[in-house]
């Protein structure tokens, strides 16, 4: 990286998106190591699981139909029902399995990009067989983030579901137009709350990585980073979103439920897809990394190259927390 930290506060929205494409330009080799090895599994995952559940659910339905029609009591009433079950408890397994891969490989992806650009920010000599011996150990420290975000987004939707639950008893009956304001407001809160806790997660994921910190205490340094950097944050995770959405709506619309296309024509697409998702998970995690630069910046957090260096290289051994100071919480005067 060819920018002093001090700079790294001025990078707006584009310039985060350009310093991004820069270091994958100019660090293709590595990049592509970790692509080939971690990323394209992750993003064919992804995309089988759409292809897969859509058939499953569609013979679901078919049984569903098939029961419906036939004569309750019957052998082959009871036979269907037997295989409904059956059915359901395959999607279920299927969807616990799909979500275990993804949640490993997504966090490997995270803790491999992180770390890869901690090295090249601080000039350390970078090798892939370095950064794939780190990811196991680093890999632990995100999943106990996760956890504590997983409960995090767990008790606010709870809560939400019971706020909401609560003003629509409160409303008089029959009270229409007061329901759908309510509903409206209520959807606008809970959106802007949700989106801001994703934020959250995701700088407290590469805090996990480059700091003495994980789980709540990650979470609450990067609460604490966003400030000042809020709509900046925002915008990144919205055009993310808008491009991984646009993405997913493509397949699903032209692979998954894009029958009466010819083969061929569905194939192109099916790869089109594939390759774009691809390129979005990788810019998607150099991203994030590079807005936890800029807000460390913005806040004017000197991250010392020399102690940041010795903490990565900690990862190569048996890992000991830092003594002393916190590595990433060292103060420059402007």
């Amino acid at each position: 990286m060819d920018r002093e930290q001090e700079e790294m506060q001025f990078l707006g929205l584009f310039g985060i998106f350009k310093e991004s494409y820069k270091i994958i330009i100019s660090w293709r080799k590595i990049f592509s190591q970790i692509t080939l090895t971690l990323i394209l599994p992750l993003t064919f995952i992804f995309l089988a699981h759409l292809e897969i559940s859509n058939s499953l659910f569609k013979d679901i339905k078919h049984t569903e139909f098939e029961k419906e029609i036939s004569r309750p009591g019957s052998k082959r009433y009871n036979n269907l029902s037997d295989t409904l079950s059956s059915e359901w408890i395959n999607f279920w397994l299927f969807k616990v399995a799909y979500f275990t891969i993804l949640l490993i490989l997504s966090l490997m992806s995270t803790a491999a990009v992180v770390y890869t650009i901690a090295s090249v920010y601080t000039g350390r000599e970078l090798t892939f067989k370095n950064v794939m011996s780190v990811v196991p150990k680093v890999w632990k420290r995100l999943m106990i983030t996760f956890l504590c975000m997983f409960v995090a987004f767990f008790v606010y939707n709870f809560l939400a579901a019971f706020i909401l639950i609560t003003c629509l008893a409160l409303l008089p009956y029959n009270a229409v137009v007061a329901e759908i304001i309510t509903i409206y407001v209520f959807l606008t809160i809970y959106l802007t709350g949700f989106v801001y806790m994703t934020v959250i997660w995701q700088l407290a994921s590469v805090v996990s990585v480059l700091e003495n910190s994980y789980g709540l205490k990650a979470m609450t340094i990067s609460k604490d980073l966003i400030k000042g950097n809020r709509v900046v944050a925002v915008s990144i995770f919205f055009l993310l979103n808008l491009s991984f959405i646009l993405i997913e709506f493509l397949f699903e619309l032209l692979v998954v439920q894009g029958s009466s296309l010819e083969a061929w024509k569905r194939a192109g697409f099916g790869i089109l897809c594939f390759v774009l998702l691809l390129t979005f998970f990788l810019f998607g995690l150099v991203i994030q990394t590079i807005l936890y630069l800029v807000c460390k910046s913005y806040h004017h957090e000197n991250i010392d190259k020399d102690d940041l260096s010795n903490h990565l290289e900690s990862y190569l051994g048996d890992y000991e927390p830092l003594s002393g100071k916190d590595v990433q919480l060292e103060h420059y005067q402007v």
